[in-house]
């Protein structure tokens, strides 16, 4: 299945290891999930996961499962308390070094994998904003960045330009993961080969050039890029770096660092772009990727503007939200704070630096908090995941092995002894959704779209 053009290019590029390279692709298909500390309660919550784990060494919440164990039908994916994530994909996000407090950026970001472990690293400040530009998959980007409980992002449905436009010098990190001819995912999707061709890659390669264009200038001085692709044409990889420097002359790329197995950088572009990494199927577990580390001129401790430069959304006030306040008061034991944004009837708490939003396509302003209607608050599914057990008042623990919590993930009631009303429903003590208590029925609120049949 792998292209002949593809085959006489590798074999020119890898030389004698070129045999065990064919032989990879024969082997065997790593699979990993990563932990989402700002749910789960480390190494603790690690050894009591029902699957066969060991590390992957560049990652800290990162580990292999074994082909015997099905972590997506566990609950706990469900939950958010993991990603299913190719282990070679979790090293760009890792590069850019995320610290609470930033404003970051993921620019092409579906389905969501990058995003959520930045995320992660932010712990719940700052700004992330995530875009994909085709709107299905920036769907799909909008409902993993709510399963993981992420709280501080905008989630944007634009191209590179038009955001290039409204942010302007706006973030300290940007991770740039570009669409790309895809040859490292020949093994893990025969698709990816079928579609290849050496003027698709030379498309990409273009493509690539615009978006990191794009990119530069959204990136505050001294502020640090990471561009990523899984595939192994030089001309994406390294190519596209050192036609970028040239472009840009206030950029510089920082060595990335070498685990075992990985390589540099292949192709001397200019100097700098054997400072990148490269990471090969036959050398290390997991597919094949490359990623670059750059930095632009300037002072690295000094932070972007408090201000974009379209503004800032002002939000409402929370006194205008009087059902909220009054589910607040009953139901919940945290009063939580800051801007609130409505959205037709739909309420968000937003990021304190969230930026004006008018003339963007926005599909997630913010963590939702659920539906003002008539008279009452109806709390959204994003609430009860960014929720802890001991922010709420009334809680309903079910546990993981147990049928109550297959009753609730497959949308039917079932009886329980509690209180009245609007009940967390968690699994071994980690949030999942809502139920409403009624009488001695607990009665189901688990987003249908998301039932197990």
């Amino acid at each position: 299945m792998i292209p002949k053009e593809f085959t006489e290019r590798m074999q020119e590029i890898l030389g004698e290891e070129y045999p065990a390279f064919e032989e990879s692709y024969r082997g065997e298909k790593y699979q990993a999930l990563r932990i989402n500390p700002n749910k789960a309660d480390g190494e603790r919550f690690v050894r009591g996961l029902p699957f066969h784990l060991t590390k992957v060494p560049w990652e800290e919440n990162g580990f292999y499962y074994g082909r015997e164990d099905y972590p997506g039908k566990h609950p706990y994916h469900d939950a958010g308390l993991y990603y299913i994530q190719e282990p070679s994909a979790m090293l760009p996000a890792g590069l850019l070094n995320v610290q609470e407090g930033e404003r970051v950026l993921d620019l092409c970001a579906a389905p969501g994998g990058k995003s959520t472990q930045l995320g992660a690293a932010l712990g719940g400040g700052g700004l992330l904003v995530c875009n994909e530009i085709h709107p299905a998959r920036a769907k799909i980007l909008s409902e993993n960045i709510e399963r993981m409980g992420i709280r501080n992002a905008l989630v944007l449905n634009e191209t590179p330009q038009k955001l290039s436009e409204v942010f302007a010098e706006y973030f300290d990190k940007i991770l740039v993961d570009a669409p790309c001819s895809g040859e490292g995912m020949f093994r893990k999707n025969e698709d990816a080969a079928k579609e290849w061709s050496l003027e698709n890659v030379k498309l990409c390669a273009r493509r690539q050039e615009e978006i990191l264009d794009c990119a530069a200038g959204m990136l505050r001085a001294g502020g640090h890029m990471v561009y990523s692709t899984c595939t192994f044409a030089p001309e994406e990889n390294e190519g596209s770096i050192g036609s970028f420097l040239k472009r840009h002359r206030d950029f510089k790329v920082e060595q990335a660092p070498l685990l075992d197995g990985m390589s540099p950088g292949i192709l001397a572009v200019t100097d700098e772009t054997r400072q990148t990494v490269r990471l090969w199927p036959h050398r290390i577990k997991g597919e094949g990727h490359f990623a670059a580390v750059l930095r632009k001129a300037g002072d690295a401790e000094k932070k972007a503007d408090s201000q974009s430069p379209g503004g800032m959304e002002k939000g409402i006030s929370k006194k205008e939200c009087r059902e909220y306040i009054e589910f607040e008061e009953k139901y919940l034991k945290t009063q939580l704070e800051g801007k609130f944004l409505l959205f037709g009837e739909q309420l968000y708490l937003i990021p304190e630096e969230m930026p004006l939003l008018r003339g963007l396509k926005v599909l997630r302003p913010g963590w939702h908090m659920g539906t003002l209607k008539k008279n009452r608050f109806e709390p959204s599914h994003a609430l009860a995941l960014a929720l802890g057990r001991e922010e709420v008042k009334y809680c309903c623990d079910l546990k993981s092995g147990d049928s109550e919590i297959k009753l609730y993930l497959s949308g039917q009631t079932f009886p329980w002894e509690g209180d009245a009303g609007w009940n967390l429903i968690t699994v071994d003590g980690y949030s999942i959704g809502w139920g409403k208590l009624a009488g001695t029925v607990m009665k189901n609120h688990y987003p249908k779209g998301l039932r197990r049949m």
